[in-house]
């Protein structure tokens, strides 16, 4: 009997991952809150459902029975997760590492308190007057974070006291533990790197080549493979990356994520899954992308190795109209720029900043990385979503 992957979760991601779960012999269902999402339009079957209600999870489950669940948003009922575990089924990596992922206050204890990463100085705070004080004590500039990591959602920088306010407002509705917030100290970073890595069942932990990469928002604009890092800097980052996925136990990809000053590592996060940087792998910069890695880890299937190919680099497709059908112009113009590629993920609606699509550039190992990231820019650009 052919096994069965549930997949929680339908977006972008979701849906290259799978392919690459059926290219390897698997059945996928796809779980997502709306229809027609992107994996749903691909997968052997689909649900829609609130992954965060555990009495419409817990059906899903008991129907169709999987031996794999692939966890691709933080949308989840995490206590279900942790049930599956105990009834046989696998959880990708495992149901701690998705549930510590959601909590910003409970991961950067780990990374922080229990392995000793390097952080940024942080503080909560649960209403507004409290927040002004650990403004004070952080210190300007800094940064407001929901506790529930989310592409950004909740997130500000605060440069000076006015801002305030406005923070606490973004971050304590994103935020689900009585409204309490995490104020960060603002790294002056160089340069902010993914590092996915690869936990496997037998066999030792695997690295890809170092992700550079740009945020608006709190959501990333365009990354780039391989990223300039000291290699003193890329062997601490790995040594940190390995502490904190064997933490969080299991098989998978991982996107762990640091800020660089000249000095110095930082753990920012980590997510238990494919990262949104991670794209750029989908313009053959490696043997295997990170799609392809992360359903082999899961299966449990060996990984020799990973090889850089290509130099690489993404640019979203974003959108700022909301509520309506996408139309899509100038696909044909952005497929002129050379070595590029557009990928259109297929989202049946539009919102404001909703990312659409990517556009990928490649060149050789050796090629000038700023060239490339200005043809994958121009091809983005050409790109309009109505």
């Amino acid at each position: 009997m052919t096994e069965k992957v549930l997949l929680l979760g339908s977006g972008e991601l979701g849906k290259k991952l799978t392919f690459a779960y059926q290219e390897l012999g698997r059945q996928v269902i796809a779980v997502g809150h709306y229809a027609d999402a992107p994996a749903m339009q691909v997968a052997d079957g689909f649900e829609v459902a609130d992954m965060t209600d555990s009495m419409m999870l817990d059906a899903i489950v008991k129907k169709h029975q999987p031996d794999y669940i692939v966890p691709e948003t933080e949308e989840i009922h995490s206590e279900c997760l942790k049930i599956y575990e105990q009834q046989g089924m696998t959880v990708t990596p495992s149901a701690k590492a998705n549930e510590l992922a959601t909590n910003r206050k409970a991961m950067r204890h780990l990374a922080a308190k229990v392995l000793k990463l390097r952080t940024p100085n942080y503080l909560y705070a649960s209403n507004l007057d409290e927040l002004i004080f650990c403004v004070k004590r952080i210190g300007l500039p800094c940064v407001v974070k929901s506790l529930t990591s989310s592409s950004g959602k909740g997130q500000s920088l605060i440069r000076e006291s006015t801002d305030i306010e406005v923070a606490w407002n973004a971050a304590s509705r994103e935020s689900p533990e009585h409204s309490r917030v995490m104020v960060e100290q603002y790294i002056p970073f160089e340069s902010e790197i993914t590092l996915l890595t690869i936990t496997q069942k037998e066999g030792p932990t695997l690295f890809c080549p170092p992700i550079g990469h740009r945020q608006a928002r709190g959501d990333y604009q365009e990354s780039w493979q391989p990223a300039m890092i000291k290699p003193d800097q890329l062997q601490l980052a790995q040594k940190m990356a390995q502490k904190i996925t064997w933490a969080l136990g299991g098989a998978g990809l991982w996107g762990v994520e640091f800020f660089l000053t000249e000095d110095r590592v930082y753990f920012s996060e980590v997510g238990p899954r494919p990262h949104d940087t991670g794209l750029v792998t989908l313009a053959g910069t490696q043997n295997l992308d990170q799609f392809q890695l992360h359903a082999m880890a899961t299966l449990g299937l060996p990984i020799p190795e990973i090889s850089l190919e290509k130099a690489g680099a993404s640019a979203v497709i974003l959108t700022e109209s909301s509520d309506t059908r996408p139309v899509y112009s100038g696909l044909d113009e952005a497929r002129k720029v050379p070595q590029t590629d557009v990928r259109i993920f297929g989202k049946p609606l539009t919102r404001p900043y909703r990312r659409m699509g990517v556009a990928l550039a490649y060149g050789e190992p050796e090629d000038d990385m700023e060239v490339i990231r200005d043809r994958a820019q121009e091809a983005a650009s050409k790109v309009k979503v109505k």
